[in-house]
C-alpha cells in the first residue's frame, strides 16, 4: 500500500482507459456484473476487457480470472459489481493491483446509514492512500462515447446510444443521468461523455466537470446537482469551465425547505442554502436550469450554434402570431428587440410589400409565392448590424416538400453572415435536421425554446465578457471587539477602508444632547447594547431630533426603555449620529456558509430585508467588476438607477464598498457574520449607518 503522499491517477486513465477489469463479471448480459461486460463485447469498445470471476474459467467468451491481481496485463479501469459485503476487499485488490480508477456500482454504504457511512470511509481511506480514482459506489458509472467505452449497468444502453458529440453530461443521480440520456438520444443530441458520480466517496461532480473543461472533445457541459461538500473544489471546478469559457448549464435541485431535505437523503448528498449556491453559479458564469428539457436545450444551442456576440434578437416569422409571440418572450427573458434599419425594411418591401418589416420580420405565408424571397429577406435581415441572433419560424415547412429548399437558405444565410447565430424554429425533417445543423444552425420544435435557449447563450456570452472574480485577493484580517457593540463594529470598519457615518459614543443623556449640538441639524439617538439585537422593536432609537433639548430627552427616554424592556442587558450608554438621506437603504451581509466559507450578501430594503428577500449572494473574495454584476442582479435595480425625485445612486462608490467587504470577509477566519444595514446609497458615495459584527 502507497502512503498518503502517493500522487491521485490521472482522470485521462479514469476516463480513457486501455484496459478494463469487470469484478464479479457474469455470463448473464442482464445481470449487474454481466450488462457491462456485454456493452464493452457488443458496442466496439477496443481495450483490453478482463472479466474477473473466481468460479468461472471464461465468462461470455472471454478468459475470466480469479482475482485483479491475476489479470495478465496492466488494467487502467476496474468495475466492481459485487454485493456490498465483498466491494470493500474488491477495493483493496485493486488497489494492491496498481489499477488506476474504479467505478463501483455496489451500493449499501453512505446512502443507508451509520455503518455503510463507516463502510465507505474506509473505501475513501483507500483510495487516497493508494492513488486510485474511485467513482462510486452506488453510482451507474459512465460513458465514453468516442472510445465506445460503456462502464455502466444502466439499461437505456439497450435501447441505442447517443450520438456522438460534443456535449459532457454529469449527474449526481444514476436515474436522472439515465433520464437525461435517454431524452438526448431520443432528440439526437450528440454527447462526449455521461458521467455519474452516486456516493462520490472520492471522485465526485465537480472533479468530474473539472476534467471535462480541459477535454478537447467536449465544448458544453450539462451537470445535475443535489449537494456539495467541498465548496473549493467546486469553485475550482467552476472555474476551469469559465477559464475554458465552456458553457457549464446545471439543474441544481433542493431550493425549498422540502426539496433540501430530499437531497440530502438521496445519495447521501448534502444540500447546502439554495441562495447561496445560486450566488455561485452566477458568479462563475454557470447558467441555472430550471429542468431537463432547459439544460439540454441551451447545451444543444450551444454547441451547435455557439455563443452570439450579444443580446439583440432578430425574429423572422411566416406567421404575424408567432412573432408577437416569440417577440413577448424574448423582452421576458431580457433579449432586446431592436427595429430593423429604414434601409432594410425598404429592401423587404421591395421583395414582398404585404411584409411586416420593423421585427418581427413578418414574410407572411404568401413569400412561397415569390421565388428566392426566404433567401433574399432573411439575408437582409443578418446583414442588417442589428442582431447578434436571428430566430425564423417557418412553421410545419421543415416536412413540407420544398423544406429543404428553406433548410438551404438559412444554411446560407449563416455561412454568409458568420458573426450573426441562426436558429430555427419548425417541425423538421431527418433531412432538414442534419443540413441545417452541419451549418451551425439549431432546430427547435417549440419557438418560444428556441428564443428562450437565445436568451441562456446572450447571458452566458455576457458572463464570459466580464472579469473573473478569482483576480480578487484577500485584504487585511478584521477582529471582532469583544462583547461587540455598534460603536466598536462602525469604528472596526473604518479602520478596514469602510466609509462609516460619522458618530459620537456617549454614556448619558445629557452627553447625547451635547453631542446633537455638535453635530448641528438632525440627529438619531440609539441605545448600545451587546444584547440588544433590534434596537427600534424596545423603543431603543429615536430619528429626526433637533437639537441639544430634544436629543438628550430622547436619549433619557430610549435608557428608561431599554431598562424596562431588557433588565438584565449590559447597557453601555448611547449612539449619537446625523440623519443622512440617499437615494436607496441596502444591506450587506457576511456569513460563513458551511460549504463555500465566507459568503457576501447584497440586497435592497433597509429593515425590510427580511420581508423583501431582494438579496444575493457571492463567495469572496470579489472584485468591483464582480460586485457591480451582484448589484444588478436585485430585482430592484431601478431603485438605485431610476429612483424617484433624485439622481441616480452612486453604483461605484457602491461595488467598491462590497469589493472591500468581500477581502475583509475572506482575511477573516474569526468573523463568524456581519450585518451592515442600512447602507445608504448616496448620488456620490455609500455609507454604512449600522453595523454588527458576530466572531
Amino acid at each position: 500500500m502507497r502512503d498518503e503522499a502517493t500522487p491521485r491517477s490521472d482522470l485521462d486513465a479514469v476516463f480513457r482507459p486501455r484496459s478494463v477489469a469487470v469484478i464479479g463479471a457474469s455470463d448473464t448480459e442482464t445481470k449487474i456484473g454481466g450488462t457491462p461486460l456485454y456493452y464493452l463485447r457488443s458496442r466496439g469498445y477496443a481495450g483490453q476487457i478482463y472479466p474477473i470471476n473466481p468460479k468461472a474459467p471464461e465468462i461470455q467468451g472471454l478468459p475470466a480470472y480469479p482475482n485483479i491481481k491475476d489479470a495478465p496485463g496492466p488494467v487502467d479501469l476496474a468495475i466492481i459489481a459485487v454485493p456490498a459485503s465483498l466491494a470493500v476487499q474488491a477495493l483493496q485488490d485493486c488497489a494492491d493491483a496498481g489499477v488506476k480508477g474504479v467505478v463501483m456500482f455496489s451500493s449499501g454504504f453512505a446512502e443507508v446509514g451509520e455503518d455503510g457511512s463507516a463502510q465507505q470511509a474506509r473505501m475513501t481511506e483507500i483510495a487516497r492512500q493508494s492513488g486510485l480514482r474511485l467513482m462510486g459506489p452506488n453510482c451507474l458509472g459512465f460513458m465514453n462515447i468516442e472510445d465506445k467505452l460503456f462502464a455502466t449497468f444502466a439499461p437505456v444502453v439497450n435501447m441505442g446510444v447517443a450520438p456522438k458529440g460534443r456535449i459532457g453530461l454529469v449527474s449526481q443521480s444514476g436515474a436522472f443521468g439515465g433520464f437525461a440520456f435517454s431524452v438526448a438520444r431520443e432528440r439526437g443530441i450528440g454527447l462526449s461523455y455521461w458521467i455519474t458520480t452516486g456516493n462520490e466517496a472520492d471522485l465526485g461532480f465537480s472533479e468530474s466537470v473539472e476534467w471535462l473543461a480541459s477535454d478537447p472533445g467536449t465544448d458544453v457541459i450539462v451537470g445535475y446537482m443535489e449537494g456539495c461538500r467541498d465548496g473549493d473544489t467546486l469553485r475550482r471546478a467552476l472555474a476551469a469551465c469559465r477559464a475554458a469559457k465552456k458553457p457549464l448549464i446545471v439543474c441544481k435541485v433542493g431550493k425549498t425547505e422540502a426539496g433540501a431535505k430530499a437531497a440530502a437523503s438521496h445519495t447521501a448528498a448534502l444540500a447546502g442554502e439554495d441562495a447561496v449556491f445560486d450566488g455561485i453559479f452566477r458568479q462563475y458564469n454557470v447558467y441555472r436550469a430550471s429542468s431537463i428539457e432547459e439544460c439540454l436545450d441551451v447545451a444543444y444551442a450551444a454547441s451547435i450554434a455557439g455563443l452570439p456576440k450579444g443580446p439583440r434578437i432578430g425574429l423572422y416569422t411566416v406567421s404575424g402570431g408567432a412573432g408577437v409571440l416569440m417577440a413577448d418572450m424574448a423582452e421576458a427573458c431580457g433579449l432586446v428587440v431592436p427595429e430593423l434599419t429604414r434601409a432594410t425594411q425598404d429592401k423587404v418591401l421591395e421583395l414582398v410589400p404585404f411584409a411586416g418589416t420593423r421585427n418581427p420580420l413578418d414574410i407572411t405565408g404568401q413569400v412561397t409565392q415569390v421565388p428566392g424571397a426566404v433567401r433574399k429577406s432573411l439575408g437582409y435581415m443578418a446583414q442588417d448590424g442589428t442582431c447578434d441572433t436571428v430566430v425564423s419560424f417557418i412553421s410545419a415547412s421543415g416536412l413540407a416538400p420544398g423544406g429543404m429548399q428553406s433548410a438551404q437558405d438559412i444554411a446560407e444565410v449563416r455561412t454568409e453572415v458568420p458573426d450573426v447565430l441562426q436558429v430555427v424554429s419548425t417541425l423538421p425533417s431527418p433531412a432538414f435536421r442534419e443540413l441545417v445543423e452541419a451549418a451551425g444552425v439549431p432546430v427547435f420544435e417549440d419557438p418560444n425554446r428556441a428564443v428562450n435557449a437565445v436568451a441562456a447563450l446572450a447571458r452566458i456570452a455576457r458572463g464570459f465578457a466580464r472579469t473573473g472574480s478569482d483576480s480578487a485577493t484577500a485584504g487585511s484580517p478584521l477582529t471582532v471587539p469583544a462583547n461587540c457593540t455598534e460603536p466598536a463594529a462602525l469604528a472596526a470598519l473604518g479602520e478596514h477602508g469602510l466609509p462609516v457615518v460619522a458618530f459620537r459614543h456617549v454614556q448619558t443623556a445629557a452627553e447625547a444632547g451635547q453631542a446633537a449640538s455638535e453635530f448641528g441639524g438632525k440627529v438619531v439617538v440609539k441605545i448600545v447594547s451587546p444584547d440588544i439585537g433590534h434596537k427600534s422593536d424596545i423603543g431603543g432609537v429615536e430619528l429626526n431630533l433637533s437639537g441639544q433639548a430634544e436629543a438628550e430627552a430622547a436619549g433619557a427616554r430610549i435608557l428608561a426603555a431599554a431598562r424596562k424592556a431588557a433588565p438584565d442587558a449590559r447597557i453601555d450608554g448611547l449612539m449619537v449620529a446625523p440623519m443622512q438621506k440617499g437615494v436607496a437603504e441596502c444591506v450587506i451581509g457576511v456569513q460563513r456558509d458551511p460549504t463555500f466559507g465566507p459568503v457576501v450578501m447584497f440586497g435592497l430594503g433597509g429593515v425590510h430585508v427580511e420581508a423583501l428577500r431582494d438579496v444575493v449572494f457571492r463567495a469572496a473574495p470579489f472584485d468591483a467588476d464582480e460586485a457591480m454584476a451582484m448589484i444588478h442582479e436585485v430585482r430592484a435595480i431601478r431603485l438605485l438607477t431610476h429612483p424617484r425625485g433624485s439622481a441616480p445612486a452612486d453604483l461605484d462608490a457602491l461595488a467598491a464598498v462590497l469589493a472591500q467587504v468581500s477581502r475583509i470577509a475572506a482575511a477573516s477566519p474569526d468573523l463568524v457574520s456581519a450585518d451592515m444595514n442600512p447602507v445608504l446609497s448616496l448620488t456620490d458615495g455609500a455609507v454604512i449607518l449600522d453595523a454588527l459584527l458576530i466572531g
